[in-house]
């Protein structure tokens, strides 16, 4: 069955335990400063940070406020990432997650461009690069457990169930509460349509979000380009694949000696 998950960023708290339980999840280092070598909040996302709080000054009935954003992959329904990845290294499983595999990476760097949300991080810092990004705890959902995000949430931030439930309850509560809520769903129709779908009472481009998506699956534009790629592209792609095996292979066997 397909899952979703509500965003509703009026009851996120900036707490950033989710931030916190996904480092532990999928054991991502820390940050650090620069200039004190101390830990600090992330500024964006990275390929050690896949999902971060961004602090937003607002203001709500004249007053002065601060709202809370949580950024992470949307898990596009029809994923251009997937569309534009050559060698099918990023797959869109049934449950909704779209899903790395970087056995198959060739590090072509396809899907960072055409990601719309700008969420494929490359490990630019690494001898051995991958892709880095949010995998929906594809295998806690598979073992029929919460994300670690939603699950360590104490406001109750995040409604995990299945797709057509979690629209149900966004259209309910701005329905129910439009003196609460501005009248869009953002991810409802973004991109065609994401698994991860947020509600705010405040406009969605004074948060920081990309308002300008097309309420259209983008594969079709993004093949549309590729397309025009060379046929000598193609050649260093299956250049770039033999590199790849043999990366992998290296790095399998560090694993298991």
């Amino acid at each position: 069955m397909e899952k979703g998950v509500l965003v509703d960023i009026t009851r996120c708290i900036g707490c950033r335990g989710c931030q916190v339980a996904c480092k532990e999840w999928n054991e991502r280092d820390a940050q650090k400063t620069s200039f004190k070598g101390d830990f600090t909040n992330p500024a964006k996302l990275s390929s050690d940070c896949y999902t971060n709080i961004r602090f937003i000054e607002t203001e709500k009935k004249g007053e002065p406020a601060w709202t809370f954003v949580r950024n992470q992959c949307l898990h596009c329904k029809n994923a251009a990432c997937v569309s534009a990845c050559p060698v099918g290294a990023l797959t869109k499983s049934a449950q909704g997650a779209v899903i790395y595999n970087y056995d198959k990476c060739i590090g072509c760097r396809y899907c960072m461009v055409a990601c719309p949300f700008d969420i494929p991080k490359y490990e630019w810092e690494s001898t051995q690069p991958w892709m880095q990004k949010c995998s929906f705890c594809s295998e806690r959902i598979q073992d029929n457990m919460l994300p670690a995000c939603i699950k360590t949430c104490p406001t109750a931030t995040m409604y995990f169930d299945d797709y057509n439930k979690v629209v149900q309850e966004a259209k309910k509560r701005v329905a129910s509460q439009s003196g609460n809520y501005i009248n869009h769903i953002y991810g409802l129709d973004e991109a065609g349509g994401t698994n991860w779908i947020y509600i705010s009472d405040i406009p969605f481009d004074k948060l920081g979000f990309n308002t300008r998506i097309p309420d259209i699956a983008l594969p079709d534009l993004t093949w549309s380009v590729l397309a025009a790629i060379p046929k000598k592209i193609i050649g260093i792609a299956a250049f770039l694949s033999v590199i790849a095996y043999f990366r992998t292979r290296e790095v399998k066997e560090e694993d298991n000696s």
